[in-house]
């Protein structure tokens, strides 16, 4: 199990791109939440199996068609055995 915390920059907000990692996270089976932050950053985090997880850190590097992905900063932390996957 392993858990990642992700803040992406650059343009991501208001392009679907919480959305489409909420899609990820159902697809992999990936616990975790994404939210807007007020200086333009996309957080989230992801927990589940290391591949899975993984995938989810890919998708917010390549982003949605409409993002322009600049930094994408990956930290990693102890799961807490999230469930589910929210949008804030």
């Amino acid at each position: 199990m392993r858990r990642a915390h992700v803040v992406v920059h650059g343009e991501v907000q208001g392009v679907f791109f919480r959305d489409t990692l909420r899609g990820a996270a159902s697809e992999h089976g990936v616990a975790g939440w994404a939210r807007n932050n007020s200086d333009g950053t996309v957080e989230a985090v992801f927990e589940g199996p290391e591949e899975a997880v993984d995938a989810l850190v890919a998708v917010c590097r390549e982003g949605t068609r409409a993002a322009r992905v600049g930094e994408v900063e990956v930290s990693s932390e102890e799961p807490e055995g999230l469930e589910g996957f929210d949008v804030r």
